[in-house]
C-alpha cells in the first residue's frame, strides 16, 4: 500500500523511522533515489562547503543574485525553528505545503515497484525533496549549502558549477578526521574537474590544492586569486577579471564577514559569463543581506546577542566580535550544545567575558545536559585559575534560560545566546526573539534554586 500523509510534519516523522541510523555516509542510497527521480538543474548550481561561514556565505550569494534580478533558490541546514526554513525561493522561505508533493515523489522513487526499496536517512529524504522542490521551481541560479563534509554529503549528488570552500577547522571529527588536513580532503570533495573552486580560507589545508591538481579543477585561492584590503568604514576587493573599490562593510556582523564576502565576490567573478552581476547589484545585496542567529545583535534593553558558534573556531571568532563591542556593565550567557563538541576548547575561549551563566537542556538526544556543561566549565574555569567570581545557573530549555537572564540582567548589560542552533532556536518564534518582560520592582538578582556561585580560590 503507498505511503499516504497530508502534512510537513507526518512526513518528517515518516522520514525518522527509514534508516536505522541518523548519519550514514555515502550516496550510493541516495545517488540511486536521485536517478529515479531524473533529477537535475538547468541552471548553474554554487555548493558551498566549510566548517563555518558557510550559512552566510549562501545568504550573501543569494542577496546579490536576488538584487541582480535573478530567481534564485537556496538549500541549508539545519533550520532555527521551522523546517521549511531549510529552502528558499526567490528569497522567501517555501510554505509547508509546497513541500508536500517533493516528499511524495521521494517515496514513490525510493519504493518504486519492480525495485529494491532503498532506506534513506532523514537528512537524505528531506535533502531529496528540497532539491526536487528546487530543480522544478525554475531557478536562474541555485545555492546548496552543505551539511556535513563534502565529498559524502547528499548535496554532492549534484555536480556544482561553482564549488565554495568556507573557513576549515576541527569539528565532526569522527566523520572527517582528526586534523585539518583530513577534513579539508573530505570537503574538496565538493569540487568538479575543470570547474572553479573558489577557497576562502586563507590558510587552507593543502589536501585542498592537491585535490584540485589531481582532478583538474579550476583553484581560486584567496591571496593569490582574489582577495581584499581596507577598514572598518570600507573596503576593496580584487579578482582574476573584476575589480571593486569603496564597498560598504556587509550588514551581517563580525570579523569574518569579509573573508566571506570575498569568497562570494570569487563566485560571481568565477560564473561572470553565465551569472553576470552589476556593482550596483553587489553593493545592494552585501548591504541588505540578513541571516538570523550569525552574531545577531536585537537592539533593545539590555542588548540581545544571538549566534550559532558551536565550535572552537566559531566561538573564538564570537570572543572576538564580543570583545569588539565595546563595554558593557556585565555579561550573560545562555548556552547550550551536543554532546560531541569539544565543550572545554569552546568554553575556555568566551569565559573570560562572561559574568554570568545559563546552562541549557536541548530537546535532543544528542546534547549535552545543562548539569554536564556546568561541570565542564567549572573546570575550565578552575583551570584558568578562577579569574573572578561567576555565577551559574541550570534550565531545561534556552527560552527559560533567557528569561532569567533578562530577569537578572540590568538595562546595560548584554546577553549572548549562543551555541547549538537548538539554542538559539529554542528564543525565537517565528524568527523573532521573545523576550520575557521585567515587572516594576523585580529583583534584578533574584535566582533559580539550581544557581550555584563560583568564586575564586
Amino acid at each position: 500500500m503507498p505511503t499516504v500523509i497530508h502534512t510537513l510534519e507526518a512526513w518528517l516523522q515518516h522520514c525518522e523511522q527509514l534508516h536505522p541510523l541518523g548519519i550514514d555516509m555515502g550516496l550510493d542510497r541516495i545517488r540511486e533515489v536521485a536517478h529515479r527521480m531524473a533529477l537535475r538543474f538547468d541552471c548553474p548550481v554554487i555548493t558551498v562547503a566549510g566548517t563555518n561561514g558557510k550559512g552566510s556565505t549562501c545568504a550573501m550569494l543569494e542577496a546579490v543574485a536576488l538584487q541582480a534580478g535573478y530567481r534564485s533558490g537556496v538549500y541549508s541546514s539545519p533550520h532555527l525553528v521551522h523546517f521549511e526554513e531549510r529552502c528558499r525561493i526567490q528569497g522567501e522561505v517555501v510554505a509547508a505545503a509546497d513541500l508536500l508533493a517533493h516528499f511524495e515523489a521521494v517515496e514513490q522513487a525510493r519504493t518504486r515497484a519492480g525495485a529494491a526499496v532503498v532506506s534513506l536517512t532523514y537528512f537524505e529524504f528531506t535533502t531529496l525533496a528540497i532539491l526536487h522542490l528546487m530543480s522544478q521551481s525554475r531557478l536562474d541560479v541555485a545555492i546548496l549549502e552543505v551539511g556535513l563534509g563534502g565529498r559524502l554529503d547528499a548535496t554532492n549528488i549534484i555536480d556544482a558549477d561553482c564549488a565554495v570552500i568556507t573557513s576549515i577547522d576541527i569539528d565532526h571529527t569522527e566523520y572527517l578526521g582528526p586534523d585539518r588536513e583530513s577534513i579539508g580532503r573530505e570537503k574538496a570533495g565538493i569540487m568538479r574537474a575543470g570547474r572553479p573552486v573558489i577557497v576562502g580560507d586563507p590558510m587552507a589545508p593543502q589536501s585542498i590544492a592537491d585535490h584540485a591538481a589531481q582532478i583538474g579543477a579550476d583553484l581560486w585561492r584567496f591571496g593569490r586569486d582574489f582577495g581584499f584590503s581596507g577598514d572598518k568604514q570600507q573596503w576593496s576587493w580584487t579578482g582574476r577579471s573584476r575589480r571593486y573599490a569603496g564597498l560598504a562593510q556587509p550588514a551581517l556582523r563580525g570579523a569574518n564577514q569579509l573573508l566571506n564576502a570575498s569568497a562570494v565576490l570569487a563566485a560571481f567573478d568565477a560564473l561572470h559569463e553565465r551569472l553576470p552581476i552589476t556593482a550596483q547589484a553587489l553593493r545592494n545585496g552585501l548591504a541588505m543581506v540578513e541571516l538570523p542567529g550569525r552574531f545577531q545583535i536585537v537592539a533593545g534593553q539590555p542588548t540581545l546577542v544571538l549566534d550559532v558558534a558551536h565550535n572552537p573556531h566559531a566561538m573564538a571568532a564570537l570572543a572576538a566580535n564580543l570583545d569588539a563591542m565595546g563595554f558593557f556593565p556585565a555579561t550573560h550567557a545562555v548556552f547550550g550544545a551536543m554532546a560531541d563538541k569539544d565543550l572545554e576548547s569552546m568554553l575556555t575561549k568566551v569565559d573570560p567575558l562572561i559574568d554570568r551563566w545559563y546552562f541549557s537542556d536541548l530537546p535532543t538526544p544528542r546534547a549535552q545536559t545543562a548539569a554536564a556543561l556546568q561541570q565542564i566549565w567549572h573546570a575550565v574555569h578552575q583551570a584558568a585559575g578562577g579569574r573572578r567570581a561567576a555565577l551559574t545557573s541550570l534550565h531545561a530549555d534556552p527560552m527559560q534560560a533567557l528569561r532569567a537572564a533578562q530577569a537578572a540582567a540590568d538595562p546595560a548589560d548584554r546577553i549572548v545566546v549562543f551555541g547549538s542552533f537548538y539554542t538559539v532556536g529554542g528564543v525565537l518564534i517565528d524568527g523573532t526573539p521573545r523576550l520575557h518582560a521585567k515587572h516594576p520592582g523585580e529583583a534584578s538578582e533574584r535566582m533559580s534554586h539550581s544557581e550555584q556561585i563560583c568564586t575564586s580560590p
